[in-house]
């Protein structure tokens, strides 16, 4: 009888996931981008960043370092003199796309410095070498770099000066430095509202950092593993890890952020040696796990209870990645039940492969139920209020609009685009001196337009009231 109600209690919890039989759909070859010089650099990153508007890959180049940007709706064979943004004076080892502005983009190089740069519309016409902004700080090369979730303004970047840096943007300044690391920074990660940072580092420990402080908040000594990378799994309150076992088979292991004292599950996945990368998708709760040099992607659904990690199913494919591009949610095609993408390299054939994770439903009407509110262009705070000590969540938008005007190129207009805001110019009226000044122009316009936001919704919440308090008063 025990036997009995136990099955069935693991049947029904299994039963009940909604994305239990969801499947990987590798892109047709009309859908891939073809004829890319792939970077052969051996440093642990994806090498590709991508968002609705753009694909950006970092390249083989000499004389410098170089990345292809590519509008995302113009896949097929990439012309070998095709632009590339070919600023910096060594590798490129980072790339990563605003999360708010879809024409901005952030690159480290082994020159020591990050940059800022702004893609047009269209497209690069020409090759780029003018950055934005040149941010110097690092006494030697940056190997990553990250977008505060929340706040346009704040960057970070990791070198291997074991130095974090904290830039605003909206000033240009690095105002904050981070020297907990005695050794080279593996992998960061912030939770969702920014408050918290999550570290990996070469002395095999797990770090939880207040950024603002710089101040070392919680630590794990993974002195029987190797960890490599790091993720927060949303408002969980977990961190996941990938690393190596004692056993040089790599493993992952779920952390309370509360006490890292010990793991509160580890998982050993199988002995290949690649660094395992993990790729967290908080609407859904599902993680995906793909090695550097795997075919294959493993995906699992993430609970806050027993047996906290559920697998679910693997995407295999005969040719390995070398890195991967994530899609951000607001980019995914609603209308094809899908609920996640890749962009993956693949270096021997100079190519990038869409892969699409779908929930396999025949429905014609939206599905809500796993296309949940999601985080949106629009900054929640300001760099100097994130500063100040404030931390907000994301914004969140429904992507329903989406399902009524599908988009056949799965491309859709930032709500909040650099130059226009209902039809507004932002600029029309400025002359900025410098591109420098431009981008602080454009982050505090992002800032005004968000308090206004703030006004005009306290004088509608006001007037609700005037209303309420006039029909008292009809009625008495």
């Amino acid at each position: 009888m025990w036997q009995l109600s136990k099955s069935m209690s693991w049947h029904s919890m299994y039963k009940s996931s909604k994305f239990r039989h969801v499947y990987g759909k590798a892109g047709s070859r009309e859908q891939c981008y073809e004829g890319i010089p792939i970077t052969h650099s051996v440093h642990d990153n994806h090498f590709c960043a991508v968002n609705p508007k753009f694909l950006a890959v970092v390249t083989e180049s000499a004389g410098g370092g170089a990345f292809l940007v590519i509008p995302l709706h113009k896949p097929g064979r990439i012309d070998p003199h095709h632009p590339k943004v070919c600023g910096h004076q060594g590798s490129v080892m980072d790339i990563k796309w605003s999360p708010f502005m879809d024409n901005i983009i952030a690159s480290s190089s082994e020159d020591c410095t990050v940059r800022i740069w702004q893609i047009p519309d269209g497209g690069l016409r020409r090759n780029m070498t003018e950055a934005l902004m040149i941010l110097i700080g690092h006494s030697r090369r940056v190997g990553l770099i990250e977008w505060h979730p929340t706040c346009s303004g704040i960057l970070l970047s990791a070198g291997h000066d074991c130095k974090i840096l904290i830039w605003n943007l909206e000033e240009g300044v690095a105002v904050k430095m981070i020297d907990s690391h005695p050794d080279v920074i593996l992998c960061m990660s912030f939770n969702t509202d920014g408050s918290l940072l999550a570290t990996s580092c070469k002395d095999k420990k797990l770090r939880i950092i207040d950024p603002r402080s710089g101040k070392v908040l919680r630590e794990a000594d993974c002195k029987s593993s190797r960890v490599n990378r790091v993720v927060f799994l949303g408002n969980l309150k977990r961190v996941l890890t990938t690393g190596v076992s004692r056993w040089n088979t790599r493993q992952i292991a779920l952390w309370d952020q509360e006490d890292l004292c010990a793991p509160i599950t580890e998982e050993e996945i199988d002995g290949l040696s690649g660094v395992l990368f993990p790729f967290y998708d908080a609407d859904t709760h599902m993680l995906y796990l793909a090695g550097k040099g795997d075919g294959n992607i493993r995906y699992y659904e993430v609970s806050a209870e027993k047996p906290f990690l559920q697998f679910l199913m693997e995407f295999r494919s005969p040719a390995p990645q070398k890195g991967l591009g994530v899609m951000a949610k607001r980019g995914v095609d609603v209308s094809e039940c899908e609920i996640f993408r890749f962009y993956k390299l693949v270096t021997l054939k100079g190519l990038v492969e869409p892969i699409s994770m779908i929930v396999p439903r025949r429905s014609e009407t939206y599905q809500e139920d796993i296309f949940p509110m999601t985080a949106g262009t629009e900054s929640a705070l300001s760099a100097a209020e994130w500063l100040s000590g404030i931390d907000r969540g994301p914004l969140l938008i429904s992507l329903k609009e989406a399902y009524k005007r599908p988009n056949p190129a799965g491309l859709r207009a930032s709500k909040w685009d650099r130059r226009t805001v209902k039809g507004i110019d932002l600029l029309e009226n400025l002359t900025p001196n410098t591109d420098k000044e431009l981008l602080k122009m454009v982050f505090k316009q992002q800032d005004e337009i968000r308090k206004l936001k703030d006004e005009l919704g306290e004088k509608d919440e006001r007037i609700r009231q005037l209303e309420l308090e006039l029909k008292n008063l009809r009625n008495t």
